[in-house]
């Protein structure tokens, strides 16, 4: 029987980003993914849906590397869109997702990305548990008070 610690050590998380041309936003995600290890014992990786690197596909492929037997993926982005509800969910090649929020079902994609090139395939055999996006929460509230106040 697996110990709780051997449980944990079984266990891979997925930050997933956007992506951009622009370095700022992998630096974010990244020190996002740092602080989050700290508070945690599951193995974090970053990955991203476009223009950035590792792709999502690799990332998942790191994670199965080191022996990880479940993974949360968790979208980085506020709000449920096309991305979080039909992109990342389809390059996860899970096809049954239903979001709570899916409200985009019906309407159009107008702005156009440019997925990964030359993205590998997921070797993970595993279990893949998709989250919802950060979405209203009283703790992102609390980021903008301080940072109204700071500013104050």
């Amino acid at each position: 029987m697996d110990t709780n610690s051997n449980s944990k050590n079984k266990i891979g998380v997925l930050l997933v980003g956007h992506g951009s041309r622009l370095p700022y936003g992998k630096d974010i995600i990244s020190q996002i993914a740092e602080i989050y290890k700290e508070k945690t014992d599951y193995h974090v990786a970053v990955g991203f849906m476009n223009m950035s690197k590792p792709s999502i596909p690799s990332a998942i492929n790191h994670l199965a590397n080191i022996g990880v037997k479940k993974i949360v993926v968790t979208p980085v982005f506020l709000a449920p869109g096309v991305h979080t509800t039909q992109d990342i969910p389809q390059i996860l090649e899970l096809t049954d997702i239903h979001l709570k929020h899916n409200h985009q079902e019906n309407s159009e994609h107008n702005h156009s990305h440019k997925h990964n090139e030359d993205v590998e395939e997921i070797l993970f055999k595993g279990e893949i548990i998709y989250t919802e996006p950060l979405g209203a929460d009283e703790r992102i509230a609390n980021i903008i008070k301080d940072r109204v106040d700071d500013a104050l």
